[in-house]
């Protein structure tokens, strides 16, 4: 049971909205979550539940202060809010005569046949606010559900037990908010599959790793309809026009994209973004990543960001703990490492990869596990390092045309001195940039790791969650670019200064980037197939559900 809250804990409490209530009493931990964390995800039932709100949201009515006996009231969209109560809510509709009014409550399903005429939450939440009309001077007996998919109204009376029912739910949710710990998942419920917080809460993952139950039941991830806009020209500029983005170079339309199908901006070198367009971006949550003409990642923007503070204290907390800082960067060197090992495996282009590495690489991983402190990690990782580009070139294609054979004698950088190196350092560029914007999107700071030190402008944690995800991701890229002939030896620009990709390789090379982030993997642990993109944050999430407490272990993904 929550603790009880004292007088400074309850004026320090913002007003719980009644929707809120709807959420607790359907699960604590749906309503902990939105209300507490600030979490949101859209899914077809909010959407729906939006559009059928847009009637009585067009405009908003006032209840008059002091009504006449016999006055009719029809008022939509009433905002209300009650200190006392510790609760507020905008009704959807009020209507009656005098002070006699009665609250009306849209929902998009259709009416359910219980005793009760609706389920507890809907009845919470439509007792919530007749207790709010009654704190503002009105009578209130009964409210009115009115259910648009069956087209019906269902009155509900506001009796002493449901009254009571409510003010519990409040004082519960107030507690929790206080108690800054969140209530465990659902076990096995058919409430789960169709939460729009699902992937958030991960339930049956979290069920799976903290007690080892049942088999996790597919993820059922959103529909991803948006692909990232990659900006390339240092001539282009990107404005808003309408629902569009429209790219021009030289006052001239070279391109435009809708903005309901774009995931992500990506500008690289000078490339510009009008004041608007990026407006535009921030409130529909784009986030707009800025990297050098070079491919470095230099930043990212989105709009206010993820609100969940809790989760960035669990991050600090644990960062500035030793213990963990070491288990959690034990556990991702050895999973890349492992990952490596299983690549050159795959992929060795004679009869079967040299036993000399494979032995070797799996000596690393068990010695990565047992290290002592961090420095000891830094040295197991780069003798792993070491043998794994040592045997990279085994995994090159040899054969045919000389443009297509890549030569590789280990690797270099800052700045990359040959075609592999830099298309390498390009890869891991890129997949810290989707390391990064994955982190901020969840509620995780980018720049706090555990491994990787903390320095200006670097994103510490990125550089951590992307270790197991350079082999399966970046090095996977390179080897399909190369050994698919989509780039080739003529596509580089080599000098003392370095060696960069032209301007039309790059795209292809970005393709290919974006193809493998879309490609489905075998979950190890969960055993449902998920794609690389969305698999980021799952990981993202399942490492914030591992700092609050919920999990043992962070589990990393380790590919066969």
């Amino acid at each position: 049971m929550p603790p009880e809250l004292s007088s400074v804990e309850v004026a320090a409490l913002p007003p719980i909205p009644a929707r809120m209530l709807n959420e607790f009493v359907y699960c604590p931990r749906l309503g902990y979550l939105m209300w507490v964390q600030g979490e949101f995800a859209d899914s077809a039932d909010t959407v729906a539940g939006r559009f059928i709100h847009r009637q009585v949201d067009k405009k908003s009515d006032p209840l008059p202060e002091a009504p006449e006996e016999m006055e009719t009231i029809h008022a939509r969209s009433v905002w209300l809010t009650s200190e006392a109560l510790g609760l507020t809510a905008k009704i959807d509709l009020v209507e009656g005569e005098g002070r006699r009014v009665t609250p009306v409550d849209y929902k998009r399903s259709k009416r359910p046949h219980v005793a009760a005429g609706a389920y507890d939450p809907e009845r919470v939440q439509l007792c919530a606010q007749g207790l709010l009309l009654r704190e503002h001077g009105f009578v209130c007996d009964d409210g009115v559900l009115y259910f648009a998919g069956s087209r019906e109204r269902v009155r509900i009376g506001l009796d002493e037990a449901l009254t009571a029912q409510t003010r519990e739910a409040i004082r519960d949710l107030r507690r929790l908010a206080v108690g800054d710990v969140i209530p465990p998942p659902l076990a096995d419920s058919p409430k789960c599959p169709r939460c729009s917080l699902l992937g958030i809460c991960l339930p049956d993952e979290i069920g799976f790793l903290a007690q080892a139950g049942a088999e996790p039941r597919p993820l059922v991830p959103a529909l991803e309809s948006g692909l990232p806009l990659y900006i390339q020209s240092p001539r282009a500029y990107v404005r808003k026009e309408g629902e569009t983005l429209v790219i021009e170079e030289e006052k001239r339309k070279v391109g435009e994209a809708r903005l309901n199908e774009v995931s992500q901006v990506v500008l690289f070198g000078y490339s510009a973004l009008t004041t608007p367009a990026l407006h535009e971006c921030m409130r529909r949550e784009i986030p707009v990543t800025f990297m050098s003409y070079g491919g470095w990642f230099v930043g990212h923007t989105v709009g206010t960001g993820n609100r969940n503070a809790e989760t960035r204290g669990h991050q600090y907390r644990a960062s500035f703990d030793p213990e963990v800082c070491l288990r959690l960067a034990r556990s991702l060197v050895a999973a890349k490492i492992a990952n490596c090992r299983t690549l050159l495996r795959r992929n060795h282009k004679a009869d079967a990869a040299p036993d000399e590495a494979l032995v070797g690489l799996q000596s690393d991983v068990k010695n990565a596990l047992r290290v002592k402190g961090l420095d000891s990690l830094l040295g197991v990782e780069g003798s792993a390092a070491s043998r794994y580009f040592r045997h990279f070139q085994l995994m090159l294609n040899r054969d045919g045309d000389k443009d297509l054979a890549f030569d590789f004698n280990g690797r270099n950088r800052r700045p990359p001195r040959d075609p592999v190196n830099a298309l390498l350092s390009f890869a891991y560029a890129m997949l810290a940039r989707e390391w990064t914007v994955t982190l901020a999107a969840v509620g995780l700071d980018p720049y706090r790791g555990f491994y990787h030190q903390p320095r200006f402008g670097r994103p510490a944690l990125a550089l951590d969650m992307m270790e197991p995800f350079r082999p399966l991701v970046a090095d996977s890229t390179v080897l399909m670019a190369v050994n698919n002939g989509e780039v080739r030896r003529n596509d580089f620009l080599c000098s003392a200064a370095g060696c960069a990709l032209k301007e039309g390789a790059r795209k292809r090379f970005i393709g290919c980037f974006d193809r493998r982030l879309e490609q489905e993997a075998t979950h190890p642990i969960f055993g449902y197939r998920i794609s690389y993109r969305r698999l980021f944050e799952v990981q993202a999430r399942l490492l914030i559900r591992f700092l609050a407490g919920e999990i043992p272990r962070f589990p990393n993904f380790l590919t066969r």
